[in-house]
């Protein structure tokens, strides 16, 4: 029976699975399954919408974060779907963050830590059999990559995009951590610096991985929503 804090993982494949719930809600409820009849609090959910081959996993570093900051444990719907995602398992075992997977209670730190090196070693063997290919094209006389046309114009297309795209992430950020800042605020920091230091000691990045300063809290009190 589940009981204590959990931050739940979600992870979806695409935008358009991202927004129309596919496979969401059965992660959803997957969690909702497993944590049914338990004392439990689910301190927050968080969903990447990544591919399985991107090594970008910013939610799930929120995810970790909230969990040592609250010494919550991680809940997952299924690891068998994230068996070959090196980069999450690796990043779990690194963590040294409690997890547990709804399709597998029993998997413990040791297993994730042999489905990693065997994800590692799916994704290396992948990658030289892809360099294999492409060097006997390339001596075959095939002509690989090449400078498309209006590539600037392309370029410069999707500038907007990526601003709104980083300024999204900037305020969703803030607005995952900012329970975190209210605890430390309750805890007596009472300036940026104080609860620079609460996130470090805490465990808590920054948004690229790094520790607080004063200034960077600053910011981040500026883009919380109120």
């Amino acid at each position: 029976m589940a009981s204590g804090r959990f931050v739940a993982y979600y992870r979806v494949s695409t935008d358009r699975q991202g927004r129309s719930g596919l496979g969401l809600e059965a992660q959803r409820q997957a969690v909702a399954d497993y944590l049914n009849g338990g004392r439990w609090t689910l301190t927050a959910e968080f969903t990447e919408v990544e591919s399985g081959k991107s090594d970008a996993r910013p939610k799930l570093a929120e995810a970790l974060a909230l969990c040592r900051a609250y010494n919550a444990t991680l809940v997952i719907a299924k690891l068998d779907r994230l068996s070959r995602d090196a980069h999450f398992l690796l990043g779990l075992q690194k963590a040294k963050v409690r997890f547990v997977a709804a399709d597998m209670p029993e998997a413990n730190e040791t297993l994730v830590g042999i489905m990693a090196v065997i994800a590692q070693a799916e994704r290396k063997m992948i990658a030289d059999r892809t360099r294999a290919a492409l060097a006997a094209a390339k001596a075959r006389g095939v002509k690989l990559g090449g400078r498309r046309k209006n590539s600037r114009v392309i370029h410069t297309a999707g500038v907007p995009k990526s601003v709104a795209v980083r300024t999204a992430k900037a305020a969703e950020f803030a607005a995952n951590i900012a329970p975190v800042i209210a605890s430390i605020r309750a805890d007596g920091a009472t300036t940026v610096r104080a609860i620079a230091e609460a996130l470090n000691e805490r465990g808590v990045p920054t948004p690229r991985g790094g520790q607080w300063g004063p200034s960077q809290v600053q910011r981040l009190l500026e883009k919380r929503p109120t």
